[in-house]
């Protein structure tokens, strides 16, 4: 079975679970509303497993449950301190997931409400207090409303409807090692895209599917096997930090994100994803306008920033920024692609690599735009290649997006890639998909900088100057197909025959019609 086909079956196995929590909330809250909930319980149930796993392990020897354990002071002290120190929070035994699941099937009998789990997140978040892991749990459930009466009037009506959720959440497997997806970014992932599109498309939330994260994440480790560090202005649920992971030891993730219910998110997921608090620093802020890792200069750089999003674009503000200031001119107010790149750009170290999806119109679009790139290409020569991916592959969007690919460290004269990727899919109903075998190509194209005919293109800094640093694929990848010649003669032949055949089919018609007496 190969990856895509595993990565489609795990993915239709939490789906399915997913649709089956979304249509117990279904009728008591907006559908965008759904995932706050769905995501903060899984991630739940993964800080408290992770606790009673390594709680349990430590115990083992002294043999005595985790529950019993914390009875006792000198041991609850213990732990705790080995906990925080590993971890970075601590989870109770009485608020533990597998806890609330016992009393959940005890039916009547049992003793679990909303409220002990309204009082487990308080006390996860009261346990990093003063510690080194505060910034990186505090509010991290913010956006699972427990108490909201959307979930039921009553405590016992919230607390039914709850646990027909945890119930279900405790069959997802969370197996990482065997799992192919990336479990809690494809349930945010699929929760936008059955239940929450409109809302996701409003704070330009479009997550990054697994195929292309793969596709820039490989790029930006090419010939390593290790980086130091990785960073994302625009990390959203931190899918595309985490796949550079899968590629290279990261040592450290590196991420900022506007939206505060994303950014919580990403940090779940580095959490969720075994990368200990001590080894990411994720911030809540707008990038261009906030930005908090000026002083850092990165070795990879991944990002699918918000398409064409608006900015303040402010000249007073901005003209001294060095992020902006060697270029002459800012991005547009109503496209902010180019202030991504100029940004990023400037966070990237001398010897790092760049990869980040943009929308079509940085290629061309004039103006300021185009001012911007000319500086990239003839004064810095920074950008290495341009690939074309197809259309419809992002929830969210179906346009046609691109990758550019951006490095400090190219020789003087060195071509600039063209790769045309457009029509090399899998169709498929609702989005089209990127199989193992066009990433694959893709990525051989790029290491090896070849000519394809109809597939790749290596341009020289000559041509790009002839279009007038006009990226746009199609000048540098010619994809014309010649169409067989038309006879001309056959088909006038063809349509004196077809009027013969007409006219004989309506004599015959008459006389069936005189038959009748019509």
């Amino acid at each position: 079975m190969t990856t895509s086909e595993k990565q489609r079956q795990q993915q239709a196995e939490l789906h399915k679970k997913l649709w089956a929590m979304a249509n117990d909330l279904r009728g008591q809250m907006d559908a965008s509303e759904f995932k706050d909930y769905i995501l903060g319980l899984i991630f739940y149930r993964y800080l408290s497993e992770k606790v009673e796993t390594r709680a349990n392990i430590l115990l083992k020897e002294d043999n005595i449950s985790y529950a019993d354990a914390w009875k006792n002071e000198e041991y609850r002290e213990e732990l705790a301190d080995y906990l925080i120190s590993e971890l970075g929070y601590v989870v109770e035994p009485q608020f533990l997931f597998s806890h609330f699941l016992d009393e959940i099937e005890k039916g009547a009998n049992g003793n679990f409400d909303v409220e002990m789990l309204q009082n487990g997140v308080k006390a996860i978040e009261t346990s990093t207090l003063g510690t080194e892991s505060q910034d990186d749990f505090q509010n991290l459930f913010d956006d699972m409303d427990l108490a909201s009466s959307r979930l039921g009037r009553t405590v016992k009506d919230r607390s039914t409807l709850i646990s027909k959720v945890i119930v279900n959440i405790a069959d997802i497997p969370f197996e990482q090692n065997n799992a192919e997806i990336d479990v809690l970014g494809d349930a945010y992932e699929y929760m936008i895209s059955q239940f929450a599109a409109n809302a996701g498309k409003k704070a330009g939330e479009f997550y990054t599917p697994q195929q292309v994260s793969k596709i820039l994440a490989k790029i930006v480790t090419a010939g390593k096997t290790e980086i130091r560090d990785v960073y994302d202005g625009a990390c959203g649920s931190g899918s595309l930090l985490l796949r550079v992971g899968k590629e290279a030891r990261v040592h450290k993730y590196y991420g900022q994100e506007k939206v505060s219910t994303t950014y919580n998110l990403a940090r779940m997921n580095m959490l969720l994803h075994d990368v200990p608090y001590q080894r990411f620093d994720i911030r809540n802020a707008d990038t261009l306008e906030e930005p908090q890792h000026l002083g850092k200069r990165f070795e990879a750089i991944v990002a699918n920033p918000p398409y064409s999003a608006k900015w303040s674009a402010d000249d007073d503000k901005f003209k001294d920024d060095e992020r902006f200031s060697a270029y002459a001119k800012l991005a547009p107010k109503s496209k902010a692609d180019f202030a991504f790149i100029q940004h990023l750009i400037h966070q990237l170290d001398d010897n790092g690599t760049m990869a980040v999806v943009l929308p079509h119109g940085v290629l061309f679009r004039g103006a300021a735009e185009e001012v911007i790139r000319k500086y990239l290409i003839e004064e810095k020569n920074y950008l290495d290649a341009v690939i074309g991916l197809p259309a419809n592959i992002f929830y969210g969007t179906s346009i046609p997006t691109c990758i550019l690919v951006f490095k400090k460290c190219r020789k003087n004269g060195e071509n600039i890639l063209f790769i045309d990727a457009s029509n090399e899919f899998e169709k498929r109903k609702n989005q089209n998909l990127l199989s193992d075998k066009h990433v694959e190509k893709i990525i051989d194209t790029f290491l090896r900088r070849e000519t394809i005919d109809k597939y790749s293109y290596a341009a020289t800094l000559e041509e790009i100057k002839k279009n007038e640093y006009n990226l746009n694929i199609p000048r540098y990848v010619d994809t014309f197909e010649l169409e067989e010649p038309i006879d001309l003669q056959s088909v006038a032949q063809r349509l004196k025959e077809i009027e013969k055949e007409i006219t004989e089919v309506d004599c015959e018609l008459e006389k069936y019609f005189k038959e009748l007496g019509l």
